[in-house]
């Protein structure tokens, strides 16, 4: 059987941009039991409730919710139980640092499998204000009023 190549998005966690004001970003990959890949092949996640926290010198993944596989027996995984994610420890020492400054969380943004392998893109992010996020939406509705505008111009001309 040929190797899996290239990258496949399993599940995002679109809200987390619009609730967080993201400052890095990280890869790491994922402890996994047999029906939890096999679930997440089908693409079966959701990261909405997801956050990650540092542990001991660990980091884990909490709150993600992965259904159980459907052709599993008895031996299927709990659908939102803790995994542990693996990253180099100088950058889970970079993240410890960052967090504990204060305002600062840890969320996943994606879930998706690179090169066969279960990873997860982490987010050191800072929870927006109910105005940081008005102002957001309206930005971007400006910027979408002024494309059609300038759209609807060219069109007239042609």
């Amino acid at each position: 059987m040929a190797r899996e190549r290239g990258e496949k998005v399993v599940a995002t966690n679109r809200k987390a941009r619009h609730d967080y004001l993201i400052e890095d970003t990280y890869e790491a990959g994922i402890v996994l039991s047999g029906t939890e890949v096999k679930s997440l092949r089908q693409g079966r996640a959701s990261l909405v409730d997801g956050y990650a926290f540092i542990d001991g010198g660990e980091i884990w993944l909490d709150a993600v919710h992965i259904p159980e596989y459907t052709e599993g027996t008895w031996n299927n995984h709990a659908p939102r139980r803790k995994r542990k994610l693996l990253m180099h420890k100088q950058e889970i020492v970079k993240i410890s640092h960052k967090t504990k400054e204060g305002g600062y969380t840890l969320v996943p943004l994606s879930l998706y499998f690179k090169d066969g392998r279960a990873k997860v893109e982490l987010a050191v992010a800072k929870g927006k204000r109910e105005y940081d996020k008005r102002q957001a939406l309206r930005e971007r509705q400006d910027k979408r009023e002024a494309d059609r505008a300038i759209a609807s111009r060219r069109n007239l001309g042609e």
